[in-house]
């Protein structure tokens, strides 16, 4: 019988009773409606400007948060790369880092990163490079290995990051 009557939900909806008492959960609503927030959604391109009609969008902003597409070694530059997971790695935190900042995030302002390796043993050069681009602690990430990846990539990124200039 106590256990229902001390539950957090009881005790929140009688606390709410009692801040509307005295006119304060009025105020932080207020305070809490009147923070900006941008429900638009913006797809860029990797210049951070308007992306065409393309069925890929590099880049893309909601709600202060940027949601960025695939990136492979081969993603925004056709040129040639040498075939070891060093130099790809490189290559597609280069394109991640581009993309990124295009939303209008940073490199410390990435939440999360998917990780897609053709070969698991690629996983010890991928941690090399991957280290040099976050000297402050890196986001939360998953990696996986699957059979292959476009453009003959190595290795794939995907993440999400916090809008953190304009």
């Amino acid at each position: 019988m106590i256990s229902t009557q001390v539950s957090r939900r009881n005790f929140a909806a009688r606390f709410a009773t009692f801040l509307s008492g005295f006119g304060i959960a009025g105020v932080l609503g207020k305070a809490a409606a009147a923070a900006p927030q941008n429900k638009e959604v913006q797809k860029l391109d990797y210049d951070g400007k308007p992306a065409g009609k393309g069925f890929i969008t590099p880049v893309i902003v909601y709600d202060g948060v940027v949601y960025i597409a695939g990136q492979g070694a081969h993603s925004h530059d056709s040129g040639e790369i040498p075939m070891d997971i060093e130099s790809h790695a490189k290559k597609v935190m280069e394109n991640v880092k581009l993309v990124v900042e295009a939303g209008g995030g940073t490199m410390d302002s990435i939440l999360q990163l998917t990780v897609f390796l053709t070969s698991i043993d690629n996983y010890d050069g991928l941690n090399k490079v991957f280290k040099t681009y976050f000297p402050n602690g890196g986001p939360a990430r998953t990696c996986v290995a699957v059979a292959a990846l476009p453009g003959n990539s190595l290795v794939e990124i995907n993440c999400t990051a916090a809008v953190v200039r304009k």
